[in-house]
């Protein structure tokens, strides 16, 4: 690059919503965050501009989304003019941009003595300083925090003689990103007469107990900060509960090993490797993928690793992770995530389990090339590495959405494999059934109307019967039943769809009954049907109406419901939702 003009250029935009003012500012972060933008000798008009425009995006930005923005993960920066300039704005910005900062041990003497006496307390708070620099602290009497301030109550009494105030800092569990406030607390007075401790009611020792009693108080509500506490050398033993890790996010350097990981189990997995660093050093089979996966700069899907060490993290984990990239192309390392394999009581047994597993598996490795042409027809389609004629954009674009149509059959084949064996269900929610179906039926009209065909709602447009499933999934199921039947119209037919309560046998049931179009109600296994919808009309999936009823049954199931062929007509059952399992639920016209 022989002319950088990436500053001028983002001096030169202009941005008027709150997206845009974050996306200025976030580059800004970025370019004078530069060690090397300082080095080639910038126009000093033009980084005088960059200064001002920065402080005129923290005007418009709240102090915490500009925290928020400096703490991305992964992103640190190496200027300490930056550095300098954030740490006299408001407190989290000082903590997160001093928490941020990558600087060496000359920059950071020369940084230290011109920091704000608050913002030096931050540079407390980090345990990768250089020793030279912990020791400038140190001599600057920036020291670790202390107790905190007792109530008013509690630290004097009315009668009590009037002390002097002394600034003494808080302590508490926080993190490298909190600010350290400071409290005025009352110093004890160097003689108290026998009088006034009498008067007062205690000495300066029970006053301290007490002190000591609120800090446990204080931090036993959050036992995440009850294990990052310090402790006072009493020789009590602290009782802890033992703390199991479920998941975790992380980011990994170019060699593999993680450098950055979720706050509560950074200290734990900081350091380590994703896979051995010798080709065959008794690495697993699934190691060994990680390994190649991680050499070929590939992502990184449920990726089994072991775990060794603290009791909260030792185990067996699925990882899943993607590459990440530096603006000049260069491989910087992986970000992704930990999560616990599920026990094995949690997964379920037998030969329908093993057949639905091998399913996923094959989806699995249908879904890679798919997702790789996706996503190269959108390059040409969206002209990333170049200008394309609109002919190949065209193409590209009618790839792109066959790609996508295709992904989205796999995941309902994924689904279904799961619904069928039990490794998921729908989840428990309240939902208003009949408010479902109009809006539904509304959607479906536009398209029905022209034909002469439609849903008929037998039920008055102030009906509701709510169910106990959660809206989302509701709504799916919905669409799914209703879409299929529409998708099988003839020109000139009519659904008549009726919705009514079943209270009986200890159960409370919502019940919707649909007239079968012609065409479906001709077909003797109506779950294994091959109707498709024609060209432009509704399609209820890749795989026809069968299939997406065969889907809907298995979702109604998963409720404790059920989705049945009765005659020229098909019901589906859902419970209706209740607060007392033997009661029924809310049913009004």
């Amino acid at each position: 690059m022989f002319f950088d003009d990436r500053l001028a250029t983002v001096l030169r935009q202009r941005a008027t919503g709150e997206a845009s003012l974050r996306t200025k500012y976030r580059q800004l972060l970025d370019l004078l965050g530069k060690e090397r933008l300082h080095e080639r000798g910038q126009d000093q008009s033009l980084m005088a501009a960059a200064w001002l425009r920065m402080d005129a995006l923290a005007e418009a930005i709240p102090a915490d989304t500009r925290a928020r923005i400096i703490r991305e993960p992964g992103w640190r920066f190496r200027s300490p003019d930056l550095a300098s300039h954030l740490a006299d704005h408001e407190p989290e910005v000082a903590a997160a941009a001093l928490t941020r900062a990558d600087l060496t041990s000359e920059d950071w003497a020369a940084l230290i003595p011109r920091l704000p006496v608050r913002a030096r307390g931050f540079l407390r708070l980090r345990r990768d300083l250089p020793v030279d620099v912990e020791a400038l602290l140190a001599r600057l009497g920036v020291h670790d925090r202390g107790l905190p301030a007792p109530t008013p109550a509690a630290a004097t009494s009315p009668d009590a003689e009037p002390v002097k105030d002394i600034v003494t800092p808080i302590t508490r569990a926080a993190s490298a990103s909190d600010p350290i406030p400071l409290r005025k607390v009352p110093a004890a007075p160097a003689q108290v007469s026998a009088r006034n401790r009498d008067d007062a009611g205690r000495t300066e020792i029970s006053a301290l107990v007490e002190r000591i009693a609120q800090f446990r108080r204080e931090r036993g509500d959050n036992p995440v900060d009850s294990e990052r506490s310090p402790r006072l050398p009493l020789g009590e033993v602290t009782e802890r509960p033992e703390r199991v890790v479920s998941n975790f996010g992380f980011v990994s350097d170019t060699n593999g090993r993680i450098s950055w990981a979720t706050s509560d189990v950074a200290p734990m997995v900081v350091g380590s490797r994703l896979f051995s660093a010798t080709p065959g050093g008794g690495d697993s089979a699934e190691g060994a993928g990680i390994a190649r996966a991680f050499a070929r700069r590939q992502p990184i899907a449920r990726g089994p690793i072991s775990l060794s060490g603290a009791p909260a993290i030792a185990g067996e984990w699925i990882i899943d992770a993607e590459p990440r990239f530096s603006e000049e192309g260069h491989f910087t390392g992986y970000f992704g995530r930990f999560r616990r394999v599920p026990k094995a009581a949690a997964i379920p047994a037998g030969a329908e389990a093993r057949e639905a597993d091998r399913i996923r598996q094959l989806l699995h490795e249908l879904r890679t090339p798919v997702t790789a042409v996706q996503g190269y027809a959108e390059v040409i389609q969206q002209q990333l590495f170049g200008p394309a004629p609109h002919e190949y954009r065209a193409l590209a674009a009618a790839i792109a959405a066959d790609a996508a149509r295709i992904l989205a059959g796999f995941e309902e084949l994924d689904r279904l494999a799961r619904l069928e064996t039990g490794v998921i269900w729908t989840e428990p929610g309240e939902a208003d059934l009949a408010a479902l179906v109009r809006r539904t039926a509304a959607q479906l009209d536009p398209v029905l109307a022209p034909q002469n065909a439609g849903l008929a709602l037998g039920f008055a447009e102030t009906t509701t019967m709510l169910i106990g499933i959660d809206p989302d999934d509701a709504e799916a199921l919905v669409w799914r039943l209703l879409a299929s039947l529409g998708a099988a119209c003839a020109p000139g037919e009519t659904i008549a769809v009726r919705l009514n309560p079943l209270i009986g046998g200890g159960r409370a049931m919502a019940q919707l009954r649909c007239t079968l179009p012609a065409r479906l109600a001709a077909e003797d296994n109506l779950f294994a049907a091959t109707t498709r919808a024609a060209e432009g009309a509704i399609n209820p999936g890749l795989f026809g109406s069968g299939f997406a009823l065969r889907l809907a049954r298995a979702e109604a199931r998963a409720a404790s419901g059920g989705l049945a062929r009765e005659g020229d007509a098909i019901v589906l059952t859902l419970p209706l939702f209740s607060e007392d399992a033997n009661l029924p639920g809310a049913v009004g016209a």
